[in-house]
């Protein structure tokens, strides 16, 4: 599969259906809502899968990359991926592993943006919201993107506020902020 992102840049993909890569449309729409907050930030990329949204938000200034992803394939795909668009003055890391186990190991850190894309019939959507809030992973002006099937409701999570959903044919994106700020 091609995958393109911001600068017309080539990502490696994994071939088949092992990894579900944000579709262009939506990736586009993301950064187009985030535009001024993406130039040094502190991106977060949870289920990472190819690692296009990171990829796409070093290109587009982040300071901080990390990404979770369970499959080996896969981050051995991304940390290629996020090598290739870096520049010397951005980090970025790759985790590999289960996202409730990996996502604790970031307590401490706050990140400014944070892509939260796992498989749609997963059940990871209230742990993880709840795991973000609980380790206060959120900045306090920080944001994050969930995206699941349209029809599937969100979770409403303690020290969360959902602020918007927006669709893209069969993708939507529920946006989050930390509640009270």
């Amino acid at each position: 599969m091609s995958l393109r992102i911001y600068g017309n840049r080539a990502l490696k993909t994994l071939p088949g259906l092992e990894t579900r890569p944000t579709p262009a449309r939506v990736r586009q729409a993301i950064f187009n809502i985030w535009q001024g907050a993406i130039p040094g930030c502190r991106w977060l990329d949870l289920c990472a899968g190819t690692g296009a949204m990171g990829a796409e938000a070093l290109c587009r200034g982040a300071a901080l990359a990390v990404g979770i992803e369970q499959s080996g394939k896969a981050c051995a795909v991304i940390q290629q991926n996020w090598q290739m668009v870096a520049q010397p003055e951005q980090r970025f890391r790759v985790l590999r592993g289960d996202l409730q186990r990996q996502i604790s190991h970031l307590s401490g850190q706050q990140f400014d943006r944070i892509y939260f894309d796992p498989p749609y019939d997963s059940d990871l959507y209230e742990p993880t919201l709840q795991a973000v809030s609980k380790l206060e992973l959120l900045t306090d002006s920080g944001e994050l993107a969930a995206e699941h099937r349209p029809e599937r409701p969100m979770p409403e999570v303690a020290g969360l506020s959902l602020l918007k959903q927006k669709s893209y044919g069969g993708t939507t994106v529920a946006f989050y902020a930390r509640a009270n700020h």
